[in-house]
């Protein structure tokens, strides 16, 4: 689905640059599943039922900011459940929030992230709702391009990722449904190994 919309865009031979300076033959932007309504209620349904399945104790659904704030929100409403969001950084007036919206000391959460690439800014929204005192159920994230640093990252900060998708399954969907060829593959598979210096 992801391909289909052209929420993740693949193009090995023409790199696309990162933010963070990287060459990528990937980009990935899954706001665009909101402009769907089946693809996005299927997204909905399947972090909804990830829920139910690992984290039944669940009080309160968290969505970071900005990408996975209307995808959060989406799941807390079919799961009735209370939604709040966590900024990237305190707001620079008012109360200066970093958490939107009414959460309390122990309430169980489960946090929805769009996309995983470090897990940095994921991660700060987990230490964010930690210091409010919650405690973190865990993450689910629509997709992850699997690094290591992220892995560690997660390991380290004892928080449990779960992903609808990963870079492993979408290049094999990839590779049989025809979008990228043989040589391709061997570009998107070489990438994935060193990204921060490939064609640097």
């Amino acid at each position: 689905m992801l391909l289909e919309i052209e929420a993740i865009k693949l193009s090995p031979d023409n790199p696309f640059k990162w933010a963070s300076g990287w060459n990528s033959p990937i980009y990935c932007d899954n706001r665009k599943t909101l402009s769907f309504p089946e693809v996005r209620n299927y997204i909905k349904e399947q972090f909804a039922a990830l829920v139910r399945k690992k984290y039944p104790q669940a009080e309160v659904i968290a969505g970071v900011a900005t990408g996975a704030i209307a995808q959060g929100a989406l799941v807390a409403d079919f799961l009735g459940l209370p939604f709040v969001y966590i900024r990237s950084n305190p707001k620079s007036h008012g109360m200066e929030n970093l958490i939107e919206g009414t959460i309390k000391p122990g309430q169980k959460v489960v946090v929805i992230e769009d996309l995983i690439s470090t897990g940095g800014s994921s991660l700060k929204a987990v230490d964010a709702l930690r210091k409010a005192g919650c405690e973190v159920l865990g993450m689910f994230a629509i997709f992850s391009y699997g690094f290591q640093i992220a892995i560690d990252n997660f390991e380290k900060a004892n928080c449990e990722i779960t992903t609808l998708a990963n870079y492993h399954q979408l290049i094999r969907q990839a590779v049989e449904t025809g979008l990228v060829g043989k040589d391709e593959e061997a570009t998107l598979i070489e990438w994935r190994k060193s990204p921060e210096t490939w064609r640097a």
